[in-house]
This record gives C-alpha cells, structure tokens and sequence, in this order.
C-alpha cells in the first residue's frame, strides 16, 4: 500500500484553526504546496472543512484540513463552527493561525482552550509577519510566519512532524497477540455485500499485520472452515472471523482453539474494546420504545441484508423481545447530543482515526450512555463474548467481576 493509498483513519490529522480571514486558507496552501482551499479578502471564503491527503516528512501520510472561520456569524456561520469543533474531534494535531497585525483575540483563545480541553498538542502560528515592523521571537509552542512570502514555511512543516509524534503505546491489530510462523486462520465471507473484487479494509489489515508478524495468514469462507481445519493437520494459532457469521465459525472452531473478530480487533486498536466490553451489558437492561442508535464510520451503499440497518436490529429484536427504536447514522453524521438513546452500538471504526473513535465514546461516556460496538455485541447475544475475548484477561476479569 503506497501513501496516497494510506486509508485516512491511519493518518496523522492536522487541523488548521482560527478566525475569518486569519490567513488559515494561504498557510495551508502554502504547507500543502497546491491550492487546496479558496483564498479571498472576503471574510468566510472557507465555507466547509476541505481536507487533502499528502505526505508530510518526517511524519509520513497526513490528513489535512482547513476550516471554516470559527468566529463565522448567523445561522450558516453557526452551522459552519459546528463542523469545526467536529473537526476537532478527529484533530491529532491542532494549528491556530492568527494574525499577526490584529493580535490574538477572545475567539482565539476560545480555540485554544479546546484545544487543551482536549489535550491536543497544538502550535500557535502568527500569520503575515511580513507586514510587522519587527517579527517577535515566539514561545515554544509559537510561530512566525507569512504565507505570502513563504517565510518559515519550511519550519512550520518541521514543527508540525514533531508535535505528529507520539510516545504513546499503540495496540497493534493481532501482531502482539501471535508469534512467528503461527499459523493463522481468517474467515472471510464472500456474499452480496462483500465489495465486489476486493476485501474490506480490516481484513486488508490483519493479513499485513499477519505477515509483518512473520506469521502465515489462510484465508477462507465459511462454509469451507470446517473442512480446512480438519485438512491442516495442526491448530492455528488464532481464528479471526467476520463478526456476521460468529455463530457458524464458533460452532464449527474447536473450543481449544483461540477464536475473536475482526470487528473486535478493530475496537482494540482504536481504543474502543473496553469501553465496548462494558457498554455490552446494557442490552440487558432495553425496554419497550428504548431507542438504540447504530453507527457506522464510513459511509456505503446499503444492501438488502446490511449488517448495521438489518442484521443487528433483527438480532437485537430476537435477543431482547422487545420492540426498539433504531436509529442509524454514516460517517462524520454522529450526534453531539446522545441523551435520546439508551445504548449506542458503534461500528469497527476503520475508517476513523483512533482519536475520532475515542472522542465518540468519551462523548458517550460523559452524557451516561452505554457504547459498544458491532463485534461485541454479536458475540454477547450469541453466547460467546467470553471466548471471543479470551486473549485478554483483563476483560475476562471484568466480565467474572460483574453481577
């Protein structure tokens, strides 16, 4: 996979910030080298969030996005400031721009009391320094620049790849869980939905995960499994399945061998699968009218048995005998207020950055609503989330732990 083929959920997002007309639109264009945002003296020239995919040395494959003026009036302005602070949701590195002439102001300092709300590492740059008299030296996390006369530009790309990096453990998809030359059995289910002539992304994911492991990755559907296993002659390592046909691969995979999701994997490593463990218990407790809102990172053309719109509704009807409002919403469409719903069931989260995913179920933790995800709740309601989490004890732990 080349970098403009990075999938935007494992980039790096850079959110550009500030008023209208501080020059966010010239800075970007001037980092990104191209004219991605319209550039005007009219104050609002950017009307939405305009992103671009690109290559940000030494930080590697980057999402960028330029966004509407924060300080926007009336109601469309209101409407714009609300896809910014949506931006920031999915911001790991915030840039303030403010201009240099005009100095910093209350709207600025709103900015940057989000940012640090959110604990996101951010720079201030001071934009048109080439109409000051003297150009200041700024603090650490402060710099000068003209996107007119591109000066600094080089610096700022350097500032920017350092704040990109992170210290923090990062979860990979299976990698830490196998060892070289296992043997490692995916269950991939090649049906209607399945996209024509290719794999979905998590499972693009975890055979390279597979690999760089030194580890061997077979690949098989479902109705072939049983058959495989009793060909190889030795138990894999791991039996990784699509969380849709759980049911079948679980009766079919002998109880001694380890068995999870991809879908439960991808909770893992966006930070999701505790959350999601515990949020699960909640579909115990919904009631007659409760409402459950489903949702999913990306958005697709829905086929007649999707697992979102269909499937889990009808398991979860099946489950709970009760009759449940469900809602369903798509890619960046998530709801700021979760208080209507009684439990949020979130997708595997591919398509989202880990910083997305994990804002989303801080929102949802914040406002006392439950939040789990696809993976978990098909084994839960199929009696097998205990053995589909079996290679994490701790959660193990805090299953036994729960009344």
């Amino acid at each position: 996979m080349g970098l403009n083929d990075t999938p935007s959920g494992e980039r790096i997002h850079i959110g550009f910030f500030g008023r209208r007309n501080a020059g966010k639109s010239s800075v970007v264009n001037a980092v990104t080298g191209q004219s991605l945002a319209v550039v005007s003296d009219t104050k609002g020239t950017t009307t939405d969030p305009v992103s671009k995919a690109m290559e940000l040395l030494p930080m590697g494959p980057v999402l960028i996005t330029d966004t509407p003026g924060f300080d926007d009036v009336g109601e469309l302005g209101a409407l714009r400031v609300q896809k910014t602070r949506q931006v920031l949701g999915r911001t790991d590195v915030a840039i303030l721009v403010v201009d240099a002439t005009e100095g910093m102001t209350d709207v600025d300092r709103q900015l940057l009391e989000l940012f640090r709300t959110q604990q996101l590492p951010y720079l201030i740059v001071w934009n048109k320094c080439d109409l000051l008299d003297t150009v200041p030296n700024g603090a650490d996390q402060e710099l000068y620049v003209s996107a007119t006369e591109k000066t600094n530009i080089t610096l700022l790309k350097e500032r920017i790849a350092q704040l990109g990096k992170t210290d923090e453990e990062k979860f990979q998809l299976v990698g830490d869980l196998i060892h070289p030359e296992d043997l490692v059995v995916l269950v991939i289910p090649i049906d209607k939905a399945a996209p024509k002539g290719r794999l979905i992304l998590p499972q693009q994911q975890v055979i390279r995960d597979v690999l760089e492991s030194d580890a061997a990755a077979v690949c098989v559907k479902e109705y072939e499994l049983r058959g495989l296993l009793e060909r190889l002659g030795t138990d894999p390592a791991l039996v990784i399945t699509d969380s849709q046909v759980f049911a079948k691969v679980s009766a079919d995979v002998p109880e001694r061998i380890p068995l999870t999701s991809f879908s439960i994997l991808m909770a893992r490593y966006k930070g999701l699968l505790d959350e999601a463990v515990r949020g699960v218990a909640a579909v115990e407790k919904l009631e007659h009218g409760d409402r459950v809102l489903i949702a999913e990172g990306c958005t697709h053309h829905r086929q007649c048995d999707d697992i979102g719109s269909v499937k889990i509704p009808r398991w979860l009807k099946n489950y709970t005998g009760k009759h449940l409002e469900i809602e369903t919403c798509s890619g960046r469409d998530f709801p700021e207020d979760l208080s209507r719903y009684a439990l949020v069931i979130h997708c595997g989260g591919c398509m989202l950055n880990e910083r997305e995913v994990r804002s989303r179920m801080k929102r949802a933790r914040a406002q006392g609503i439950p939040i789990t995800n696809y993976g978990i709740t098909i084994a839960y309601m199929q009696g097998i989330l205990r053995r589909c989490i079996g290679m994490f004890p701790h959660l193990l732990a805090e299953l036994e732990e729960e009344p």
